[in-house]
């Protein structure tokens, strides 16, 4: 089985009002630097420490045109992508750690 290297994700912060989209090739590391502050800039500014969506990739560059792509979208639209895989909006670091 193929490993995945790229993910896109979306951070939010408490509330849901603000929202952080980014990617990386490992994801549990780089939601654990979010949720600890060890990111400084936006996600620390703003409290965005809640995981609550994510998509998986089989290369990075592919998840970087994804990224691009979901960054370019109205929040509506955002929203309700998130909405579809957590409506929740339960944070999903747990569930990614196993």
């Amino acid at each position: 089985m193929k490993e995945h290297v790229g993910y896109v994700y979306v951070m939010a912060n408490k509330t849901d009002s603000v929202l952080y989209i980014g990617v990386t090739s490992d994801l549990i590391k780089r939601v654990y630097e979010h949720k600890n502050n060890f990111v400084q800039g936006f996600t620390n500014k703003y409290n965005v420490h809640k995981l609550v969506y994510y998509e998986v990739f089989g290369d990075i560059i592919s998840a970087i045109e994804r990224e691009k792509q979901l960054k370019g979208w109205r929040r509506a639209k955002k929203d309700a992508l998130i909405d579809m895989m957590n409506p929740e909006r339960r944070d999903l670091y747990d569930e990614i750690c196993g």
